[in-house]
């Protein structure tokens, strides 16, 4: 059955509006978004207190989790847009990747409301969407220019992309075992921190922070190496390693001036890498003829404040004559959430092309097949 193919939006009266759906990992998201770049609610359920025990996602939980809160949160998302489901003129879902059993609970709401609704419909890839974000966020004569750099940097990913277009996507290095987000949460654990409200990588960002006034002295750690110097892939298995590796050789417990130290070497060392393998990708592009002024970082691990500013000192070391533009969502759209999706949905709704209502879910797919 193809989805219905009637827009209101675009007869120059009023603003597209779409209604977005995202469920890929364990945050159960519903959002009210218009082509007017407006973000009229942007609801999100988090499930850190039911995953915390396991030590990361747990599928089944999650599962169950989003089919608990997803109700809850389109009839939350549509009260603080202030319209009804009859207002909406389209709805989005994130199609893929993901936890596959977690990507159904927000393609059936989704579906479902849309049939019944006779809406028309639009699956999104989720990286795609943390990649345009900063198209919806970043004021009009500041957005980023086509081609720029994308650093997508989350639980689930570590890519560097080379966005030509809002659906054309080059992978330029990826990780070659672990993301940086998963790194960052084994070493919180390795750590014993408690995830609190944000997660175990923001406990880690926070101990970083954190001052030993009163305690001893902070110990000496060697610098953790950037991996495959001269390469553009990625490698963090490598520091979680080694915050395995010295927390073995110390006795239990470990110290707060020994977490503090460790979690700073594990953190500086990440930042190295990014920047790294950022500069390097900038080098590799501008011997091929491809000036890239803008660079677009997004993901979870984008919210971490000690990462932005080593890249934007990075970028200013790179290009001290030409500043390279860097550019973030607010903190509070880093992590998953449907106002992303919603509009990364929206160019396809403005031109009509919609998705049918069968439409499968691709719990793998590659930010290079968009349009595959």
């Amino acid at each position: 059955m193809l989805a219905h193919r009637t827009l209101r939006a675009h007869t120059g009266r009023r603003a597209f509006t779409v209604l977005g759906f995202e469920s890929s990992a364990d945050d159960t998201c519903a959002a009210v978004v218009t082509s007017s770049r407006q973000i009229l609610s942007n609801v999100v359920v988090k499930q850190h207190d039911l995953h915390e025990g396991f030590g990361g996602i747990h599928p089944s939980v999650a599962i169950e989790a989003h089919q608990r809160n997803m109700p809850g949160a389109v009839r939350m998302a549509l009260e603080q847009a202030h319209i009804s489901i009859h207002d909406v003129d389209g709805i989005a879902f994130t199609r893929g990747p993901g936890i596959g059993g977690c990507l159904s609970v927000g393609s059936n709401a989704a579906k479902s409301l849309a049939a019944a609704l006779g809406k028309p419909l639009v699956g999104v890839h989720h990286m795609q969407a943390h990649a345009l974000t900063p198209l919806l966020t970043t004021a009009t004569a500041d957005l980023p220019q086509f081609p720029f750099l994308t650093l997508l940097i989350s639980g689930g990913h570590t890519l560097l992309l080379l966005a030509s277009s809002l659906t054309s996507f080059q992978i330029l290095a990826t990780t070659a075992d672990t993301s940086i987000g998963r790194a960052f949460d084994k070493a919180a654990r390795a750590l014993g921190l408690s995830w609190g409200t944000r997660g175990p990588g923001a406990a880690l960002e926070e101990l970083c922070r954190m001052t030993n006034d009163e305690l001893e002295s902070l110990p000496d750690i060697q610098p953790f190496a950037v991996p495959m110097p001269g390469k553009l892939a990625f490698s963090f298995a490598s520091l979680q390693s080694s915050v395995d590796r010295y927390i073995s050789l110390m006795k239990e417990p470990l110290p707060s001036s020994h977490k503090i130290a460790l979690a700073r070497a594990f953190q500086t060392a990440a930042a190295r890498q990014l920047c790294a393998k950022l500069t390097l990708s900038l080098q590799k592009l501008e011997l091929k003829g491809v000036n890239v002024r803008d660079v677009v970082v997004s993901g979870g691990v984008a919210s971490n404040i000690f990462l932005r500013e080593k890249l934007r000192a990075a970028l200013d070391e790179y290009s001290s004559d030409e500043r390279i533009s860097l550019h973030f969502p607010p903190l509070e759209l880093c992590t998953d959430n449907a106002a992303m999706i919603a509009w990364a949905s929206m160019h396809r709704f403005v031109a009509g092309d919609y998705d049918d209502y069968t439409v499968d879910l691709r719990a793998k797919w590659s930010i290079e097949d968009i349009r595959v």
